[in-house]
Order: structure tokens, then sequence, then C-alpha cells
């Protein structure tokens, strides 16, 4: 838990809880964002990033635990919160049988702008998001990239000072990330604060001040990308064997006999073993080599946020069933309670 003054915060999130049905999807979060810094939520798919963000932008109706935004308590005063925030999420927002410019005058309306102040508005996003020559084309005619960055440009029609991105570039080819990033650096030297939720390593990596880990409804992490690439040890060391079926067989040697914690990546078939020191790489292969592991391929690199990752949510079904087991324990205190 941060240690920042409340009035330095832009996001201050205690305890948050909810639960759908017999599910409890968010598990007691804090989550503090300070002012002027982008703060990068990853977790892997159901982790509870997107209910998370839904509480604070008071989408969702929050459980348990308080949060404010900019100072205003999210339950209490609902509609001043919407006013500070703007909110990109996973799926475009605007309106496909309109053009570009309909849909930022329209939203420009329905926010409460003079019209003659709508257009200005829309043409300036327009422009700043290169979308200037499309803007009389439907939006049904756009590629996924334009219609991400106009549904960025939505979330800006009232410059707001705190803005949510959820996995804004999800689904994007690598150029237009770039393009999108590039965007996202613009608006922090504008002086916005930005949470951004994220599946990319590379793009937390990229964008984010500190980073907090989210698996299962919980935050297992949290830290500056450095510090939590530290946290996994001083290097790394990338094996993909020759025979990729004995994957699993050389991450359990290595875990038996060397104590060592290898996290193997499935879509790669390789695995990356952290190390203390660089000179254990040496000891790594030896016992590799004396089990008869011949090697496809061996590099030493510092660790990287792919291997926090993998760390701290790799082992996902046996986290799963604990869980669930938490989850049932709760509900079952929760009703002695309401016996009692």
């Amino acid at each position: 838990m941060t240690s920042t003054p409340p009035t330095d915060l832009a996001v201050d999130a205690r305890g948050l809880v909810k639960t759908f049905a017999a599910q409890r999807a968010v598990f007691g979060v804090d989550l503090q964002v300070r002012r002027g810094e982008v703060l990068g939520v990853l977790g892997p798919n159901g982790a509870g990033k997107t209910t998370m963000l839904s509480m604070l932008a008071t989408l969702l109706p929050i459980d348990g635990g308080r949060a404010s935004v900019l100072g205003v308590d999210v339950a209490r005063d609902p509609h001043r919160v919407r006013r500070l925030l703007g909110v990109t999420g996973q799926y475009a927002s605007v309106d496909e049988n309109l053009t570009a410019t309909e849909n930022l005058r329209l939203f420009g309306r329905l926010l409460g702008l003079p019209r003659a102040q709508a257009r200005a508005r829309a043409d300036e996003l327009l422009e700043q998001f290169g979308l200037t020559d499309a803007a009389g084309r439907p939006i049904s005619q756009f590629s996924g990239g334009m219609r991400r960055r106009l549904d960025l440009a939505t979330s800006l029609i009232s410059h707001p000072p705190l803005i949510f991105l959820d996995e804004p570039t999800t689904g994007l080819d690598p150029r237009t990330r770039g393009q999108m990033w590039d965007t996202v650096r613009g608006l922090v030297a504008e002086g916005c604060t930005i949470l951004l939720t994220t599946q990319y390593l590379d793009e937390a990596d990229q964008l984010a001040d500190r980073v907090a880990v989210i698996d299962h409804g919980r935050k297992v992490a949290e830290g500056t990308p450095e510090q939590l690439k530290s946290s996994v040890g001083s290097s790394t060391l990338q094996v993909r064997l020759a025979d990729a079926a004995r994957t699993s067989e050389a991450v359990g040697l290595l875990r038996e006999r060397a104590g060592l914690a290898p996290s193997a990546s499935p879509e790669s078939g390789a695995f990356s073993v952290p190390l203390t020191e660089p000179d254990g790489a040496a000891d790594v292969l030896l016992l590799l080599r004396d089990q008869g592991l011949s090697l496809a391929s061996a590099a030493l690199a510092k660790p990287s946020l792919d291997e926090v990752f993998l760390a701290l949510t790799g082992d996902r079904t046996t986290r799963t069933e604990t869980m669930r087991t938490e989850t049932m324990r709760t509900e079952t205190d929760t009703s002695t309670e309401e016996v009692a």
C-alpha cells in the first residue's frame, strides 16, 4: 500500500470486492494511482482487471471496500466521478452507422457541449488522431486500428484529467500499437493520469511508471517494471530443448534437483530459469546435459516482465481450485453471520 498522501492520488481504492452470484471476481484489492503517472494493471484473462476498472468507473457497484477518484467518493457521488473520467473499453463504443465526425459531435453534445464547441472539438480530435481524411466515412469501413483511435478520441472530448484504458491495443498490428503508444505518451505529457489494463507485457514495460499484477481477483505484486523484474532474479536463462516434448521433464528436474523455479511458456515450447547470479547458468546447462536433455538454444538475459508474469500467475489450475475453495469458505462464513 502506498504512503502517498491521498491529496496526491488520482485513484485511491481500498479493499475492493466484487461478487457475481456464487463467484467472487475481486478479492479485497488495494490500488493507488498517483496524479500524472501511468499505472499498468497486468493479468491473464479472467483475472478481474476489467471488473475492477468497471467498479472504479461507476459501471458496476462496489460490493465491498471503498474508492475515490480525484478525491470524489465513487459510491457516494458517481455523477461527479463520471465527469472526471475518460474511459476506453475493450470494445468500440462508437456507432458504426455514423461517420467519425458524426460520432464525435454526438458524444460532444451528449456531454453537454454547445453545438459550435462540439463541432470544434470533433475537428480537433480528428486531426490529433490522424483521422481527418477518413472523417466522412462510416465507422463500418474503418480498420481495427482506426476504430481504436476513434474510441480513444471519444473518451477525450471533455478533456478528462484521468483516463481508464482497458486493453486499448488488443487485436492491433504492431505498427498501429506503436501509434497508440505514442498517443498515450502524448496524453501523459499533457498532464493526464492513466490507468491501463493490458495483457501485453511489452506494453506495460514501455508505458507504465508502475505495474500491479492481478491474478484470480487478487493483487499479487506491485512495483516499477524494474523492481518486478529484479524480484525473479538478476538474470534469466532462456532455454529451448531439441525435443520440445521433454520440456516438462526438464522443468521438473530443475525444480527437484537444483531448487530452481523455471517457468514454461506453452506457446513457444521453451522455458526460462531465474538465476540469482549469471554464473549459475553453467550449472543448469550441465545438469540438463547429464540427463540427456539436448539443447536447441540457450541464452542468458536480464529478466523481463514475461518472466515476472509467468512466475506470479503460472500454475493457474492449482490457483483456480484454491480460489474456488476460498470463495466457498467466504460465502459460508457470510451466510453464518447473516443467520446469527
